[in-house]
């Protein structure tokens, strides 16, 4: 397709260049119209902007010159059995030895007398630099051709775009396709309003779209950035308070604040709640009797956020309605189950749990097995009860028929259709309330970009009497001292996980020398972790406890298997569990008291955290021990932040700006821009686009008033859902 007649809209097949190779490359990166290429951002940039004569290059500095091929030659090495292209280029003020490796095509498109471009380090060895492997641009094939100008270059001379890669596509060739389109800005309307360009001094859309591929400078590239990054976070913050907005004017089960019942539950507790598990449990009083609610709760492990969650279930169930808690595992779900039943018996509560295995109910002190069916006609029916289970509560048999509040248990992003699809037949069409328990601290930038349609209630505190987990790093040499005091603990009756390190993603050694990123697939990565558990297994089974009993849990177990290992564990059947990172959070084993962390240096603050949190849930003193692979000083200083903090919202604040976004998360989120992903440690700028959003919302909650604006959000929104 001629360049006039390309449109934004257009397939990137019609691009020049770009077959079906290339075009498959493209749709992993989820690049499919020419728009899509346009707005596929680079993660950093390579500085070549430094432009030197050859007598002047000092060795180690990243450079670029302006040299003419006198000659090129290829040759094999027979030691390490590779191609090696061996160079010399000239400029007027001397010559310098070039080197690139198995690129054997690169002596087919350069030629003595081509005039190049080159970028990379200087290196030298003896008296004589070299450049070893840069990046080139030609810029003209005979000596005679006029030299074009050098603004023009796109690979080397310049400040150049590095973009995420995947096999077979380079950030070489993304820039040249990039390039060949980037004319058709033009095209593309500005679309933000004026005051927001004005007020935050962002760039119009054409002019940043050219800056964050091709800039000039850094502080070109930054303000690119900046307008990109604002728009996003505007649109996303825009969509989580039109969502918040939208669910406060559904119709929801109005649960009496009745301050005699939470006292009467209160007053009958073993223990005095903090002051934050209080403040948490009045937020949610007040917001279950005023407004529907789509609260996260929040709370270190071991914290007490179940007790808040079972007064907030009392005061549903004695305002006639029923109660759904959902829980990821049948083992966790028999937990609250547990709980429920004893914190509530001084009530006349019906309380059922329902899992894929069995029906149990408790009804006014009396317990019993009741067949699914039964329980089935029980919850279709309007009597109050408290159901907690597995999945097993969305099953399409199971209606509730007065569904007032809905607990969910580590699954945060749980909305308004979710919860409609979820159990909600109540025949007056209320909305029950949600309430979702996490047990990993998200510092705020993250929940406000994350959770932000939901409010958020916070317990920082952790109840008395609990003693601090011993935390120690240490080194290989002395994994046999730990093995002995395992040894220790389990006679005196107590019980060990060990945890087996995290399979790292291989990384690419150099971006531009390797033109893929080759990166274990999931499938491969659970492959290799199951492997790892099983050889720590076989060794702590066979030599170094051959005595005890273990046990073993790992990711590709089917939830039957992980359940039924987790229940000889917690009924001390097992002595050791060796484990991936799929232990179960929430599961309470009151008898463990030893957390030993293989390749500690493998996992962020945060999970090894959540790791230490799977013991020390009782009167027994507990220990954590961090066996690193690497100890470097970095690695040990990060580690060493567990020994100092036992606060996970502190760590977890510590690991967003050690290890960035998108590793704090250990995963990518789908629907979330890159540079939305890149921007979260700017806590100052997401507080004012959340403010931004709000203004905007009150001055038009349609956003019609910008047309341009409006369809340009619709189709942020349309493009979260489908990702």
């Amino acid at each position: 397709m001629t360049k006039s007649k390309l449109t934004l809209d257009d397939s990137i097949d019609k691009i020049k260049g770009i077959g079906p190779r290339y075009l498959k490359c493209f749709q992993k990166l989820s690049v499919e119209t020419v728009r899509d290429l346009l707005y596929y951002f680079p993660f950093r940039y390579q500085d070549f902007s430094k432009v030197k004569n050859i007598n002047e290059l000092v060795e180690g500095e990243t450079v670029s010159i302006i040299g003419v091929v006198k000659k090129i030659a290829l040759r094999r090495t027979w030691r390490k059995k590779m191609f090696l292209i061996e160079a010399e280029a000239e400029d007027k003020t001397g010559s310098i030895r070039i080197i690139w490796y198995n690129q054997v095509f690169l002596t087919k498109i350069i030629k003595p007398g081509t005039t190049l471009a080159l970028s990379g380090k200087v290196k030298k060895t003896g008296k004589k630099f070299y450049l070893s492997s840069p990046s080139f641009e030609i810029i003209s094939q005979e000596k005679d051709e006029p030299i074009k100008n050098l603004s023009e270059l796109k690979h080397t001379a310049r400040l150049v775009p590095v973009y995420s890669e995947t096999e077979g596509l380079s950030s070489k060739a993304i820039r040249s396709f990039i390039s060949s389109v980037l004319y058709l800005r033009n095209k593309i309307s500005e679309y933000l309003p004026d005051f927001l360009l004005e007020k935050y001094q962002l760039l119009p859309i054409n002019e940043a779209l050219e800056k964050i591929h091709f800039p000039n400078s850094l502080e070109e590239a930054e303000r690119a950035k900046k307008r990109f990054v604002f728009e996003s976070l505007l649109f996303s913050q825009l969509y989580l308070l039109k969502i918040k907005i939208k669910n406060n004017h559904l119709k929801f089960p109005k649960i009496k604040a009745d301050f005699d019942l939470i006292k009467t539950f209160l007053k009958n507790l073993p223990f005095e709640l903090t002051n934050a598990q209080k403040k948490a449990l009045f937020q949610i009083i007040n917001n279950l009797n005023q407004r529907p609610m789509n609260r996260l709760l929040e709370g270190d492990v071991g914290s007490g956020k179940t007790i808040v969650s079972i007064g907030a279930s009392l005061l549903t169930y004695y305002s006639g309605y029923q109660v759904a808690l959902m829980a990821p595992t049948e083992v966790l779900a028999k937990q609250h189950y547990k709980k429920f039943k004893e914190f509530l018996k001084p009530f006349k509560i019906r309380i059922a749990l329902l899992t894929s295995s069995e029906g149990r109910i408790y009804d006014n002190g009396l317990e019993g097995k009741l067949s699914k069916k039964a329980l089935e006609k029980i919850i279709a029916s309007s009597l109050p009860i408290i159901v907690i289970g597995t999945h097993a509560l969305i099953q399409k048999n199971i209606k509730f028929s007065k569904l007032g509040l809905v607990i969910v248990d580590e699954q945060h992003r749980f909305g308004v259709e979710q919860r409609k699809k979820l159990l909600s037949q109540n025949k007056n069409q209320e909305i029950p309330h949600l309430l979702s328990m996490s047990a990993t601290p998200i510092p705020r930038t993250l929940a406000l970009v994350f959770y932000g349609d939901m409010d958020l209630s916070i317990i920082d505190e952790m109840p008395e009497g609990r003693k601090p987990i011993m935390t120690k790093i240490v080194n290989k040499k002395e994994v046999n001292k730990v093995y002995q005091f395992v040894r220790e603990e389990i006679q005196k009756g107590r019980q060990a996980f060990f945890i087996c390190p995290r399979i790292e993603e291989k990384e690419a050694v150099n971006l531009e020398e390797i033109h893929a990123t080759n990166l274990i697939s999931l499938a491969d990565k659970l492959k290799a972790e199951v492997k790892a558990v099983k050889k720590e297994y076989k060794k702590l089974q066979e030599e170094i406890f051959p005595d005890l009993k273990i046990g073993m849990l790992h990711g590709k177990m089917k939830s039957t298997e992980k359940d039924e290992i987790m229940k000889k564990f917690l009924n001390k059947e097992i002595d050791i569990l060796v484990s991936t990172s799929v232990i179960e959070v929430g599961i309470d084993v009151e008898n463990a008291s030893i957390m030993v962390i293989e390749g500690a240096d493998r996992f962020g603050l945060s999970q090894l955290h959540q790791f230490r949190g799977r013991v020390g849930r009782s009167i027994y003193q507990s220990y954590c021990f961090l066996i690193p692979d690497n100890f470097s000083y970095k690695t040990i200083e990060r580690l060493k932040a567990m020994i100092k903090y036992n606060d996970g919202f502190r760590l977890a604040e510590i690991d967003l700006s050690l290890r960035g976004p998108g590793e704090f998360l250990g995963t990518k989120q789908s629907g979330i821009p890159d540079l939305i992903m890149r921007s979260l440690l700017d806590k100052k700028l997401i507080e004012e686009v959340r403010e931004e959003a709000k203004n905007v919302l009150k001055e038009d909650p349609t956003l019609k008033k910008w047309p341009l604006f409006y369809l340009t959000f619709k189709d942020f929104v349309k493009k979260s859902k489908e990702a």
